[in-house]
């Protein structure tokens, strides 16, 4: 791979093809700078499809596919409300700056504003995303959009919708879905929906609940798309550990 790539760290895998290769080819298009040029990605797009004809299709994913997929789907979020908020776009860079640092940040950031601007088919994007990345993986992409959105402190219903929309797409189901939603809604029965039961649920019924959801979000799942983003998956997994603990207290067990 050339400078395009090298700047991503892990470098790129399938989203250097499909749609989500054509919405960064127009975002280079739109911020070039000396480090990166539009023949050289589109070099490094063409052997990328060349070498991929003739394997098969498997759910694979680098660092950089999964920070590249994030990049377009908070743009879609972002733009959702018909209004690009600055506290949204400050998160945006200082969760990228928390994730990479400053100088892998700069650049993603500088590729973010090339592709908020650019209109993103959202269901197909989501297609290729949900057939080379795993289901943990597209899991850790919806609690990251939830923290986007919240980035100016109220997630709003079109901001909501849209990300359901993308679980949808992304082939994630209502409780998986509710589950993350209620880790961002300080609701008093949020302890309930993140483990995924019923506010009559009995006591080995919690505990079976938080042991399969404990299973289920735990960051080992997440190897694949790199140790800078197991850090949110931990935060995840704690709030799980955090309903679990607030029902032990309340339920008295």
């Amino acid at each position: 791979m050339g400078n395009f790539t090298k700047w991503l760290g892990a470098g790129l895998g399938f989203t250097l093809g499909g749609p989500i290769g054509a919405i960064i080819g127009y975002a280079i298009g739109s911020v070039i700078d000396s480090g990166v040029s539009v023949q050289e990605y589109k070099s490094e797009q063409d052997d990328y499809k060349r070498k991929t004809k003739k394997r098969p299709k498997v759910k694979s994913s680098t660092s950089g596919d999964f920070e590249i997929s994030l990049l377009v789907l908070a743009s879609v979020v972002i733009k959702s409300d018909g209004n690009i908020d600055q506290r949204e776009l400050d998160f945006v860079r200082s969760h990228f700056i928390e994730l990479y640092g400053k100088e892998r940040a700069n650049r993603a950031f500088k590729l973010f504003n090339g592709v908020i601007k650019n209109e993103v088919s959202t269901r197909q994007v989501c297609i290729q995303i949900r057939e080379h990345m795993s289901h943990s993986s597209r899991l850790q992409l919806i609690h990251f959009l939830f923290g986007i959105a919240k980035a100016d402190e109220v997630v709003t219903a079109s901001e909501e919708e849209v990300i359901r929309k993308i679980a949808g797409y992304l082939y994630i189901n209502d409780r998986d879905y509710g589950s993350i939603k209620a880790m961002f809604y300080n609701e008093a029965d949020a302890a309930y929906k993140i483990l995924e039961i019923e506010k009559d649920a009995s006591i080995d019924e919690i505990k079976k609940a938080y042991r399969r959801m404990a299973k289920k979000f735990h960051p080992d799942r997440l190897q694949d798309i790199g140790e800078e983003h197991l850090n949110a998956a931990k935060e995840k997994f704690q709030s799980i550990q955090n309903a679990y603990e607030k029902l032990k207290e309340e339920r008295n067990f």
